[in-house]
């Protein structure tokens, strides 16, 4: 839900210095990350990632919504829903993974967007707030294939 993250991570600077991977080429983008998620798909498990997103988008935003071609290439579904459009919506006040419905990850970051430390929560309050704080997300979202970064 951020507007940025770790802006020194490696590839981000690399992106801001001109490289661009071939989306042509996985050899040269396929990371262990996109592995797992092929073998999970591949069990018939749904990956759904949602990013909010203020626009016009961040030099951060743009850079993800560039390499998102790897996260759907290996079965991860990814949606689009900017900010504007989320302002009616009771969201948590962190980013989150839902897993399996029964467990919330919740990443915490600096106030720079430097990753901070994970906490994995089976709080059935906490869980349901993100279900269907998610599910909300998700319907109002747009398909990556079908957004544009504004």
């Amino acid at each position: 839900m951020r507007d940025g993250y770790m802006r020194d991570d490696p590839l981000f600077t690399a992106w801001q210095a001109g490289h661009r991977d071939d989306p042509a080429t996985p050899a040269s983008w396929w990371r262990p990350w996109h592995q797992l998620i092929a073998e999970t798909t591949g069990r018939g498990v749904d990956v759904r990632r949602a990013r909010i997103v203020s626009e016009p988008v961040s030099e951060y935003i743009r850079f993800e919504y560039e390499i998102t071609y790897s996260n759907v290439a290996s079965g991860e579904q990814v949606r689009w829903l900017p900010r504007r459009r989320a302002t009616d919506l009771a969201l948590p006040g962190n980013d989150f993974w839902l897993i399996d419905g029964t467990i919330a990850m919740i990443h915490h970051f600096s106030g720079e967007g430097d990753f901070m430390d994970d906490e994995a929560t089976t709080d059935p309050n906490v869980v349901k707030l993100c279900a269907s704080a998610f599910d909300t997300v998700w319907e109002r979202a747009v398909p990556h294939e079908d957004y544009r970064p504004g």
